[in-house]
């Protein structure tokens, strides 16, 4: 009988610290990293280079379904394979945040997605990361986080990540973009962006990743022991 992977699941808006804590708790555990988000970003880059519009759900649907996609490290490097290519720096183009919500907001687009995900989750211990991780991807996950953050970190976090590229949106112009994007994520029917029943409230605000990477190893520790009680709680260690 094959033993039940070990999977923890982090959630939380853009911008909340979830790509970086969930690639270096993974790597401090041995598990797989799984970053959910850039499987949807590869799928809208498809789209942008195939001149396909974010509302046409059949065509993204194909996309989805139909596309290869690989998330490897390499030279301890995280990266994104969309049919064979590298796209690792290109699906956190501009280009790409202004609609891949809008693509990912499509049932048969997320359903192909979740599909692939939950195969990987069928054969390796994952970090997975992402907006639905908790509640609908791996809703049996070992332990579900919820990454929380005020809107202004998350929009100063965003301009830091944006140095260097042509095209860097002022702070007022984050936060908008950053509101917007949770508007869509958490209104939208399908898989919606929320806090799972079971999940540990994090406020990242005012901690540094390491801080972040350290209160996920030690609640994962704290779960295996069975010392964390549901329903969800705020974390207050």
């Amino acid at each position: 009988m094959q033993m039940r992977k070990e999977i923890i699941a982090i959630d939380g808006p853009a911008g909340s610290g979830k790509s970086t804590t969930a690639k270096l708790v993974a790597k401090k555990l041995g598990f797989v990293y799984l970053d959910t988000g850039a499987m949807y970003r590869a799928i809208t880059l498809k789209a942008l280079r195939s001149g396909i519009n974010p509302k046409d759900e059949e065509k993204l649907t194909q996309i989805a379904r139909e596309s290869k996609l690989d998330l490897t490290e390499k030279d301890r490097v995280n990266k994104v394979y969309l049919d064979g290519d590298d796209v690792t720096e290109l699906i956190r183009e501009p280009s790409v945040n202004r609609i891949v919500s809008e693509v990912s907001l499509h049932k048969r687009v997320r359903e192909a997605m979740v599909s692939k995900q939950k195969e990987l989750g069928e054969k390796y211990n994952l970090v997975a990361e992402g907006r639905d991780t908790t509640t609908v991807v791996f809703p049996e996950a070992s332990l579900k986080i919820y990454l929380d953050c005020d809107i202004q970190e998350r929009a100063k976090r965003r301009m830091l990540e944006l140095q260097g590229q042509v095209t860097q949106a002022s702070l007022q112009e984050q936060i908008k973009e950053l509101s917007r994007r949770d508007k869509i994520d958490s209104e939208r029917e399908e898989s919606p962006l929320k806090v799972d029943d079971e999940a540990v409230i994090v406020d990242t605000t005012n901690l540094s990743i390491q801080e972040q990477v350290d209160k996920v190893i030690h609640l994962y520790e704290k779960r295996k022991r069975n010392e964390i009680s549901l329903p969800s709680k705020r974390d207050s260690d």
